[in-house]
């Protein structure tokens, strides 16, 4: 099914003609009332630091997700792609990564983020400047010294800290404490250069496993991986969780035994 574009399309054709512009990528579903307050934050963070433009993924929603972005980009650079149905988080970000990847320069930073709000966007400036100091990718991490959870209930803390455990021994990254987070900034290039490798199987999860499979599958364009503190606030975050805690681990597993089959003619340091 072919994503529809709600911005002009001179817009969607192009990127910023600024060098090392922070796309950030928002996968979305029924966010009408978490966007506004996130976007709001994103520009009084981040204007006058860096150029950016912010890429909506808009999965299918019953809300006023689509309108609320589009209102919230007549202050500032933000558009929506939208799926005419939900199709789940994978797809999203499927759309949402080929789409920033297309535009960007090797040299841009490609910034995800949950839609809640309840991931601070104040932290990017921080994590852009780990990668221009050498990192490929840097992670929001709840896992290093001021990271914390508030909020969250105690299955989700549960389940986190035994991925964390589960990931950390049967796929070693140094540096790396949080591999389920969504939370990150890559150089493009790292992005572009998966995309071009997998094409349509960059993100080959059912669930919620796309963010630790994106990393997975990143070792082999990485050097080195760093983490800055997150503090994760789902006490700021507006309506229910979508994470199903079955279809999840059924989904992990998956791409346990994914990564664990040897790929031909590819090698992944850890």
């Amino acid at each position: 099914m072919t994503p529809t574009p709600v911005a002009p399309a001179d817009q969607l054709s192009r990127g910023p003609a600024d060098a090392r512009v922070v796309w950030l990528l928002l996968p979305a579903y029924n966010e009408a009332e978490n966007l506004p307050p996130l976007l709001k934050r994103v520009g009084a963070a981040w204007q006058g630091l860096f150029p950016f433009h912010v890429v909506v993924v808009d999965d299918g929603s019953a809300d006023d997700t689509a309108s609320v972005a589009l209102a919230a980009g007549r202050d500032g650079p933000v558009e929506v792609v939208r799926h005419p149905r939900n199709l789940g988080l994978p797809a999203a970000m499927r759309t949402g990564v080929q789409e920033v990847c297309r535009r960007a320069s090797d040299e841009d930073v490609i910034v995800t983020m949950d839609a809640d709000n309840s991931h601070p966007p104040e932290l990017v400036p921080s994590m852009v400047a780990r990668l221009q100091a050498g990192s490929d990718i840097v992670i929001a991490s709840r896992f290093v010294q001021g990271g914390r959870e508030e909020g969250v209930a105690w299955t989700r803390r549960l389940w986190s800290r035994g991925a964390r455990i589960v990931f950390s021994v049967l796929f070693p990254i140094p540096g790396v404490r949080d591999y389920t987070t969504g939370f990150r900034a890559y150089r493009a290039a790292v992005l572009k250069a998966l995309c071009a490798e997998y094409g349509e199987r960059v993100i080959e999860a059912g669930a919620f496993s796309v963010m630790t499979e994106l990393l997975l599958k990143a070792r082999a364009h990485t050097s080195q991986v760093s983490e800055v503190p997150l503090v994760l606030r789902y006490d700021l975050k507006q309506g229910p969780s979508k994470m199903k805690l079955g279809k999840t681990l059924r989904d992990y597993g998956r791409l346990i035994l994914r990564e664990r089959r040897p790929r031909k003619g590819k090698t992944f340091p850890c």
